[in-house]
Order: structure tokens, then sequence, then C-alpha cells
């Protein structure tokens, strides 16, 4: 080889002729290019491995992962996904900017290399580990010793870490964890983790480890606002949506509150690529949004008032296509598909009427099993009455009539259902429609027919849900009274009176109106609106998404591909939902899972419930009168009370404690322990935690937070977190000295703060909620594991797959909490901690025969006398538990023998798993240590726990599905198997998924299709196999009869204002200078996901660089702000300080601070805290709604992440002006 001149004779060459060519266009050079290698060489790598991304984006987007010399140099979109089909775009290729930047985080400085506790809390630990015996007695000395506790907990959020070694770390975890279950009960240690779709085995290592325990998990789909309560309302069902693919068979499409270019980047493609065939777009937001850039037209609808919008479109479908006209295809839907027909009784109030509950088959003397549940309606064939097939009461009498068959129950006669009593009514009548306006609530007058009908009860009037609905709207019959003559008269819900609410234009609104329902006609309901946050997290979202939900409704839409709803704000969609939901819930070992609606959890142990100020009384309908209680806390102990919702820690004594009491009485069987419960209940002598949650016995005390940034992210009510849950520095301006008072939850003078022993966090990054945290375990990020992921989004699921090995001293979430597990297996067998029995109370469920528990939807509360506590019925139920901790680590890593013994399932149905669980044996191995594992499949590794999964669920082994039709087949008496035997066979495996992706398999744990390569799209199971909804009708709803719904004046669709919440209640910072009140709203970002990527430096260069809120440029003018100004956004929750982007883009009287914008990236400090800033929801506040309390009535019924509270945070003003000073509080 030909030896390389030295460095100095190629610098000489700099000085030799160089020769030119071409007329003098080229020349030679003799420069060094190896310079040149860096690029060629940049995409150069040693192996490529499929993986995904789990950040609740609702992408799950398939991404090559490139690796060169252990390193992860890249990722780009993988591209082998199935086809859709011909004449059809494909999914590919899917991915953002924001994912395609990830690799970023493995390697840089805000990774967490190793385990970490707070210093002044190890240096105490130690301390006591040497004064004491025990690990227990250590942490005993440590919590249950005031100063010292409040010594570490005042040191959170202010750094202060030190690297330990993890089997220290997990000692310190274990004896905590032991010591709160001896000393105050195991539903004191909790776990929160969110989005289980996103990473499903990561979730379910902490889930697993936290039931195994006798630990709650919280929900989170409701917290984050992201659950539509309007869903479960009107179908019984979560939240089922169409994939995006869906959206090219759309004929029209309203883009509404959702700003798909920007939240669901993946997917935008098939909305530009519709538009290509035709289809119009449509896009109502008030903001210029990205989305809007797709439409044809632009609604610029005034934040909030979107429920007028929509009010009003419907008046105009009503009076056009049901009245003015009849158009068959919508009036053969609504008589079959909704709750149109049936028929409501009205209370006489005068010479008026209000709308009641349903009228059912016990009211009209029929006698059949669970009458009060069978709802019925007129039949035009027969000229009488009839009780349909398909309600709620032929779902569990078992006699296989739970169809949507036009037939008579009784008779067998076929249906024909008449709408409306008019033609046939005995009277005229007047119904009180209750109204809600920022200048008072007042009562409509509105006209309906009527009938008289002999009920056991004696004579009641009757008319029907579709009666009622045209006189909610204000539609013109001719009958007479208030309702308005033409849309231009000023009259609610007319497009007129919209205009003045919402700022658009009534012409608009009738024109679209009319061409969304008349695509409907044209296409048999191919008419679709994709909605989103922008409208789902008002305080009021569910009755603004009942009214846009009714069009798809009364257009035919809903079940029909192209058509319906589309909601798409959370990575909700978890497919293979039966074997995660085994190993999750360690339903393999024990039962029932406790989990936590998270909404009511965190309002309390924040103490969010102390700074109430406005009487519930102000949002009651003025129909019914005076609300039940003034402060909204109360209704959340009444739900806990009378077994609505779930409500941990349960009660004030240890449920361990509970039960040795219980049989120390005389009570041996768990039903004579739900009886000792309930008379302890009765007799005041036991109490719920809820009724005294600032007692210290009722506090959490362990809190575990993996895959979520809960702080400085999803915490609405920053501050109070802070000071109420974690006992630190806090920037709160609120006080509590005038606030309202409870009736049913007892005062203490002075607010406790840092109720919290031990916040642990799981995280690959030093993010807001580590930075608070007392201890932080080093995760492995998502090309470091197995795992896996699904969407609403495709009909895949795809894998993670290790990239690299761990590196440092992370571990995945799975090997973190089955380390765990051993260590506290360890220590309790070390203490010899004995087996023991807890009391565990539940609420009553949705899907089971619980949904019953509390016919009519009327209200009796055992406390005040009006019934007896019955568990399960009246109350929560009772169960018993045994717990042996030192099995934990046992159980943990083997799947227990109930998946062969029990049945598994899903959503009411359930068959055997005996057959897979043997196949399990043979494909992951057995346990074959000499303990209660022995002989169970293995599932130590997540890779094993990830083909359980597989194996167990419908979606993903066709033995299953054809099962779970099977299953259905005996409760509808349908023939439903054919949708899933073609596919039989099929058993999806790890292996085959990180090949390729594979469509799921269609399966009753969901609402669609995928037969043949269909598209899915929800409720076609339930329009084209007449399988019911999962109501009280049986049928889509427009009407709710619980009191509940009644005493806020929501039995049907409505319009109600945001909440008029003032920056400040009383004392406030002194005026400086100019200042501007505006509405905060927190927008998902452009820049990151959630709380991820706002802090990587890719991310961060494309835009400022830390946090900013957007003002209207007149606005900003108004406060004195110019753009990228710093500025100062505060109320008495809270200030954030961030600059101004300045822009034409939104409209005044709105504010925009993008979602999660953590306060470690250039946030200067405030005078009016003496701290830093805050994050985006420091101005937030937890406000609960009652009517999302309701529970123990058909759909109305709890379910986690089903229905709940949820953590809303719209209804919020700030006040914006410029920061004085910047100071970075650095000396």
């Amino acid at each position: 080889m030909k030896k390389k001149p030295s460095a100095l004779m190629r610098r000489l060459k700099y000085f030799s002729p160089i020769d030119r060519y071409n007329d003098n266009h080229t020349q030679e050079t003799y420069e060094d290019r190896e310079w040149e290698n860096v690029y060629r060489k940049r995409w150069q790598h040693d192996k490529v491995i499929r993986s995904t991304h789990g950040v609740n984006c609702t992408g799950s987007c398939s991404w090559n992962i490139y690796v060169k010399d252990g390193i992860v140099t890249w990722e780009g979109q993988e591209l082998n996904y199935p086809t859709t089909g011909p004449d059809m775009p494909d999914f590919e290729p899917r991915g953002c900017p924001r994912g395609a930047s990830f690799s970023w985080y493995i390697y840089s400085p805000l990774r967490v290399k190793y385990p970490y506790v707070r210093g002044v809390l190890w240096s105490v630990w130690q301390e006591e580990l040497q004064n004491n015996e025990s690990p227990l007695d250590a942490w005993k000395s440590i919590v249950e010793n005031p100063e010292k506790a409040r010594k570490y907990k005042q040191a959170r959020g202010k750094g202060g870490f030190i690297r330990a070694n993890w089997d220290e770390v997990l000692q310190l975890v274990s004896a905590s964890l032991l010591y709160t279950v001896m000393k105050y009960g195991p539903d004191r240690n909790v776990g929160f983790s969110p989005i289980p779709a996103m990473s499903m085995l990561s979730h379910a290592a902490g889930s697993r480890f936290m039931q195994l325990m006798g630990g709650p998990m919280l929900s989170f789909y409701d917290w984050y606002a992201d659950l539509p309560p309007a869903s479960p309302q009107i179908w019984g069902d979560q939240t089922d949506v169409p994939e995006s693919s869906d959206w090219y068979n759309s004929g029209y499409i309203m883009t509404w509150g959702s700003n798909v270019p920007m939240t669901r980047t993946p997917d935008a493609h098939f909305l530009a690529e519709v538009r290509y065939k035709g289809t119009k777009v449509v896009s109502v937001s008030p903001d210029f949004a990205e989305s809007t850039k797709f439409a044809d037209d632009w609604i610029s609808v005034k934040q909030g008032t979107d429920g007028a919008l929509a009010m009003a479109m419907g008046h105009v479908i009503l009076q056009e296509f049901y009245v003015d006209n009849q158009v068959e295809y919508f009036t053969k839907y609504a008589k079959q598909y909704t709750d149109f027909p049936f028929f409501v009784t009205l209370k006489q109030k005068g010479d008026q009427f209000v709308a009641d509950r349903f009228l059912n088959a016990a009211d009209i003397g029929r006698e059949t099993k669970l009458e009060e549940w069978k709802p019925v309606l007129w039949n035009e064939n027969t000229n009488d009455f009839a009780t349909p097939h398909g309600t709620m009461g032929s779902r569990w009498d078992n006699e296989k009539k739970w169809n949507l068959r036009l037939e008579d129950e009784e008779t067998g006669e076929k249906i024909d259902p008449r709408l409306s009593l008019l033609g046939m009514e005995e009277s005229i009548g007047t119904v009180q429609i209750p109204y809600f306006s920022d200048d008072g609530n007042k009562v409509l007058e509105r006209t309906i027919p009527v009938k008289k009908v002999m009920t056991e009860e004696g004579e009641v009037f009757v008319t029907t849900v579709y009666d009622l609905t045209l006189a909610n709207y204000g539609v013109n019959r001719g009958l007479g009274g208030q309702e308005p003559k033409d849309f231009n008269d000023d009259v609610p819900f007319t497009p007129a009176w919209q205009e003045k609410m919402t700022g658009v234009k009534r012409e608009l609104i009738i024109q679209i109106a009319r061409e969304f329902a008349q695509n409907a006609v044209d296409t048999n309901g191919r008419s679709m609106i994709i909605v989103g946050a922008g409208i789902n997290h008002w305080f009021n979202s569910d009755t603004i998404y009942r009214a846009v939900l009714n069009l798809v409704l009364l257009v035919g839409a809903q079940g029909v591909n192209g058509g319906g709803w589309a909601h798409y704000v959370g990575q909700e969609k978890l497919r293979p939902a039966e074997g995660w939901q085994t190993i999750a819930m360690a339903k393999d070992w024990q039962g029932p899972p406790k989990l936590q609606n998270g909404t009511s959890f965190f309002y309390f142990v924040t103490d969010q419930w102390r700074y109430e100020d406005t009487p519930v009384g102000h949002l009651a309908s003025p129909v019914e009168g005076n609300a039940r209680y003034q402060h909204h806390g109360d209704y959340n102990v009444l739900a806990a009370r009378l077994g609505w919702l779930p409500s941990y820690p349960t009660f004030e004594k240890n449920g361990i404690e509970l039960y040795k009491e219980a049989v120390a009485a005389g009570a041996t069987t768990q039903e004579e322990i739900g009886k000792y419960v309930a008379q302890k209940l009765k007799e005041k002598e036991l109490k719920f935690a809820i009724e005294d949650p600032d007692n210290k016995n009722n506090f959490p005390r362990n809190l575990f937070v993996w895959r979520a940034n809960l702080i400085s992210s999803s915490g609405k009510g920053h501050e109070y977190f802070l000071k109420h849950l974690l006992g630190t520095t806090n920037g709160l301006m609120n006080d509590d000295s005038d606030s309202l008072r409870p009736e049913e939850i007892k005062w203490h003078e002075e607010a406790p703060e840092g109720k919290l022993d031990l916040l642990i966090n799981l995280d690959f990054r030093m993010a807001g909620t580590a930075l608070y945290s007392d201890i932080v375990l080093p995760a492995s990020t998502w090309y470091e594991k197995h795992d896996l992921s699904s969407t609403d989004m495709h009909p895949f699921v795809h894998p993670f797959n290790p990239a690299i090995g761990s590196p440092w001293e992370a571990r995945s979430d799975w090997d973190i909490f089955t380390s765990l597990s051993k260590a506290v297996s360890d220590l309790a067998k070390k203490i010899d901690f004995e087996p023991m029995k807890e009391v565990v109370a539940t609420p009553l469920l949705h899907d089971t025969p619980q949904e019953l528990a509390q016919p009519l939807g009327k209200i009796k509360d055992w406390s005040k006398g009006e019934c007896e506590p019955i568990p399960g019925k009246t109350m929560p139920q009772i169960h018993v538990v045994e717990r042996d901790y030192k099995t934990i680590y046992d159980k943990m890593t083997a799947l227990g023998p109930n998946v062969g013994k029990q049945p598994i399932g899903t959503k009411g149905i359930s068959w055997s798993a005996e057959k897979e669980y043997e196949q399990l044996k043979s494909k992951l191995g057995v346990v074959r240590t000499d303990s209660i594992a022995k002989g169970c499949p293995d599932i130590k590794e997540a890779i094993n726990a990830a083909e359980a999964v597989l194996t167990l669920s419908s979606t993903t082994n066709g033995h299953m599905a054809v099962k779970a039709w099977e299953a259905l087949e005996k409760q509808t008496d349908l023939k439903l198997r054919d949708l899933a035997e073609e596919r039989e066979e099929e058993c999806f495996t790890f292996e085959q998924i990180t090949a390729q992706p594979k469509t799921v398999i269609t399966s009753p744990a969901f609402t669609g299709s995928e037969k043949g390569g269909r598209r899915y799209s929800p409720f076609t199971t339930n329009v084209e196999r007449l399988i019911p909804w999962r109501t009280i009708t049986g049928r889509q709803s427009f009407y709710l009869d619980h009191d509940m719904m009644k005493e806020f004046g929501e039995t049907m669709a409505t319009f109600k204002p945001i909440l008029q919440h003032k920056p400040f209640r009383k004392s406030r910072p002194e005026v400086e200078g100019k200042e501007i009140t505006l509405n905060y709203l927190t927008p998902h970002n452009k820049w990151s996901i959630h709380s991820m990527y706002f802090d990587s430096l890719p991310m961060l260069t494309l835009f400022r660089g830390g946090p900013t809120v957007w003002m209207n440029k007149e606005d900003a003018a108004e406060a004195g702000v110019a753009d990228n100004d710093w500025i100062e956004c505060f109320n008495r929750n809270g200030v954030v300080v961030a600059r101004a982007v300045v822009t034409h883009r939104i409209p005044r009287g709105m504010a925009f601070m993008h979602h999660a914008q953590d306060r470690h990236i250039n946030v200067p400090g405030t005078k009016l805290t003496s701290n830093r800033g805050g994050t985006h929801n420091s101005p937030t506040r937890i406000h609960v709604k009652p009517t999302h309390m309701i529970g123990g009535y058909g759909q109305l019924s709890y379910g986690f992440n089903y229905y709940g509270p949820t953590g809303n945070q719209r209804d919020l003003n700030v006040v914006i002006r410029k920061l004085k000073e910047v100071d970075w509080l650095e000396d």
C-alpha cells in the first residue's frame, strides 16, 4: 500500500500550481477529502430493528431503528403495512417529526441513568436503618415523626438527588409499602400510569404489581378529559371510533374541535386524499387552525359555544328532514336504532308537564322478567303497546331476546314502531324544558302530543322521545305555543338564536346543516364528524358532544362506513383486551381488582375540594328547582356511598383490621361480612374515608407514577398538588377561608400539607414528575424493551423490540416491577409477614348484572333512611380477598391457574380459555421452582407476557374470537360466528407482528368489523347484525331519565354556557400597568406530544424553545404586550411566566398555552410568588360534574375509564400582563 504523505507535505501542496480545464470552470485540487467519509458513513448501520413509540399520540407508528456499534444512530418509517385494498390509500408512511427525533433522548443529558433518591430522605433512611432492627420500623420512625417527614417533603422539587444502588432503593420502597399495608391498609398504596394501549406490558407490569399488593390503580382517560362522557351516555360504550382510513369512505366531513394535521399527523393524509374524491370538508374552530387549511368552509365559532351551534343545526335537520319532509332512510333508522319511539312518562306540574322516566313493561301490566328494565313503545301493526327485543332487561333475563329484531318479546309479533303520538294524541300539552343562559336559567314552554295510560300507580300521561326531542329543539309542527315560526326567530334553538351566541351567521349554519343531511340522504349515511379535545375539555363537554352527536344519529350516519362520529383524544383502543386485562389486573391469581377513578382521587387528595366557591344550585335545572347539594364534593360522597363510584382508600379503617373485626363479631362468609360492614355504616360506627379526606388515616401514602408526567403534564391544579399532596414550595394564590362548606365532608380548619409519604417515579428522562419525586428509577426507552402497542387509528398491533440493551443501569418497566415484587417478597419472608384477608369494596359495574341495581333512575340514599344499605344493591359490593405478600414475586412472574379454571371475557360475555392456557405452557415453558406458581406458564420476561396477551385475546387469536362470538350468539339468538371464522386458525405471535403488521380479527370486544379487509367503523355490527347497544333501551340514546340528569336539566341535549370563573374571588395582586383578562385554553402542541419532546433539542430549535402563550394581536396591544415579550399569566390558582406569541390566527378573548409545557426549560421567576413560573396547569383547577358520578343504572354505571368525572380545565380565565423584570433567580 502506498504510504500517505505527511500532513506537512500535504499542506505545502497549497503553493503548487493548479491545473484548470474547461475555460477555467474546472480545477484540480489537492485538498484532503477524508472528511467526506463522515457523510458517506452517516447512514451505515449494523442492524435494523422494528419498534414503535409509546407516547399517547394515538399514532402507534411502526419505525425502523438503525444501530451501529451498539448505538442507535437514527430511525425511519417502516413501510410494509398490509394494503387497504384497491381504490384506497394505504396507511404508510406513518410518522411525524416528533417521533423521528426520539433517539436524541437515549443519550441526552436528560436521561435518567441510575436510581436516584432525594438526599435528605436518603441520609435519614440510612440513619434509621442503623437505629432499628427492621426496615419497617426504620420507615415508621421517619414518616410518623412530623419533623423528619416535613424535612424531606419540603425538599421536593429542589434538587439534591443522590445516586443509589438498586437493592438499597428497592428495600426502601418495600419497607414503605409493607408498613403502609400493616398500619393503614393496602389501599393507601396507589399506582398511576395512563393509556395502556401505548405500551401494554409496561403498564401491565405496575398494574399487576399493584393489584397483587392490594393497591388501587387510578384511571386516566377521564382524568385527562379525553373521555367523552356522552359516549357512555348515548351508546353504553366507552369510545369506539373508525380507523383513519375510513375517512376516505366519507362523503362529507366536519372537523369539530379536532386539529387533524397537527395532532393526528400520521393520518392527516387520508383527510387530504378524500378531498380528491369530491368530499367536502368543513372546519369548526375558533382559531385559524391547521385543520382549517383543509376545509372548504370555516365556521369560526366562539370558544365554548359549540353546543349552541350544534343545537341550531339539529333544529334545521329536524325541521326540514323530519317534519316538513320525511326521509324514509332517516325515519327507518330512527325507528330501529334509536330510542325515538319509546314512551316517556310525564309528571304534571300545574297544568303543564315535566318529562320523567321511561314507561316500562311493569307500568302496563306485562308479566315478564326484569320488567322494570324493559321500556315500551307503540306498535303500528297492532295499534298497541309493545315490549321490543333488545332492551337491558332482555340482556340479563337469559331469554335469548337481546337483539334488535323488530319483534315483541312477549307475543313475537312484528313491530312497526311509531315515532310520534301526533295524529293519535288525546291532547296537546305544554312541557317544560330547561334553558341555561349567562343571563339566568329559565323555563321554556313547548308543546307536545300526549296520551293517557293506566298503570299500576294510576293514570299517567306519556309521550315519545321523538316528540320530546322536537319540543326540546323548538321545531315548529303547528301545535301553537312558544315554538319559533321560522329559522329567523330569535328563540332557542334556532339558527338566529345561535348567531348571537356563537358569532356564526345563521345562513352558514342553515347551509351546512342542509348539506350534511342531504349528503346522508344521497349516500345512506356517509356523513362524518371528527371531534376532539377542542370541545371535549369543557365542564359541560357532554352536553356539547350530545348536541353534536345527535346530528349523526338524526341522519342515520352512525354504524355506517364513512359516517358517524370520530373521536380521537388519547390512544385508548387496546385491541388485545382480554389477555391484557387478565395480566394487568392479576385476574389469573385473584380478584376483584381495585380500580379508582382518577379525577375524584386527585380532587380530594390535593384538597381542591376545599376551594369551591360556586354553588351547585347555579347549575341546576330551573324545571326541577333546588339542587340536592351546593358543594360538588358532596355529590362524590353520595356516589361513593351508593356504590356509583369507587372510592379508595375506602374506609377510615384498615380493610385488614375491618375483616378481623367482622370475624370477631361472628361473620364467617363473604355475605355475612358484607352485612356486618353495611350495619356498621348504617349505625355510623364506620365511615367512608371520603367523608374525612383530611384525616391522616385516610391519606394515600405511596404513589407510583410510570409512563406519565403527572405533576407537570396532567396535574390539573398543579399548585394544589405541590402544596397539599407533596407539601413543598408552591405558587398558590388562593385560600379557603370563605369557600363553600360541604355537608357530607368533615372540615378541618387547617388543611394538611404533604399527605404523600413517598412519590416513586419510573422514567427515562428527568421531567417534571421526576424532579418532584422522592425516588426516580431509570426506565428503558421504547428502543430497549419488548412490548405491544395499538390504537384507534389503524387496525394493527405493533411490537416494541430492543434495538440495544438498556444502557447504564436502566431497566424495563416489567423488570423494575418484577424486581420490586422480589424485594417485597424477600422482606415479607424476612419479617414473617403472615397471609391476611382484607375487606374490599367495589362499585356497581357496567356490563354486569349490577347495572340493574337501582331501577327507574331513582336516587335512594340509605344514609337518609330512604332504603336499607344492601351490598351490591344500594351500596358498594363487599368482597374478601386474601393476600400473601411472601408470594408476590411468584405470582408476578407466572400466569396463574385462574386462566384455565375461570371464564375469560369482556363487555358482559365470557368463554373458556382452558385450551389456550395449556398451549401457553408449551409455548412459554412453565415455572419449575417449588412455589405456588409451580407448573404455571412462565412470564418472567416481558416477551412471554406479550405472547400470553396475544394468545388470550379475541382480536389476535381466531379460536378465541370464534368462541367470543359464540358466547354472544347465546345471548342474542343471532348468527355471528362467521364474522371471525374465516380467520379461526390464526393466532398472532410476537415474531409474526415483528415481521409485518397484521390486521386484527373481528371480535365482540368492539363494535365494528374487519371481515374481508373491511375498514373498521364502529357500531356497524349493531346496525347490520342487530346486536343491541349496551343501553337501557338497547338503542342509541337521545333521552336519559336518571334523577340526576333531571336535576341538572340534561335528560336531552341542550346548550350550557361555559362556567364564569373569575381570575380572583377576592384579594388579588396589585395592578401594575396594562393588563387583560382572557379565557385560558390549553390545546395540544405542535412541537411536542404532551410533555414529551418539549425538552428535546431537535424540537426546541423549531420554535421558541420554552414556554409560550399565544394572544390575539389586538388583545396584546390592549395589554401593552409585543411579540416575544415575557408575560405573567395568572389567576388565584397559580402563575405562568412565558413569552407572548402575538398572532392574528386566534380571535379576541382567548389565550392559548399549548398543553404540557414543563417548567424545567427557560422559566424565569415571578414576583407574584417569589419563585419560578409554573406549568401550563398552574392556572387550572379541577371542577367535578355531578352527572358524571351516576352509577348503578344501565349505561350510567361505573367502568374503569368508561364513566366518571372528567378533569376538565377550560372554563377558566386569567390575567395577562407584561413581565416587568426577567429574573432567572440565579443569585
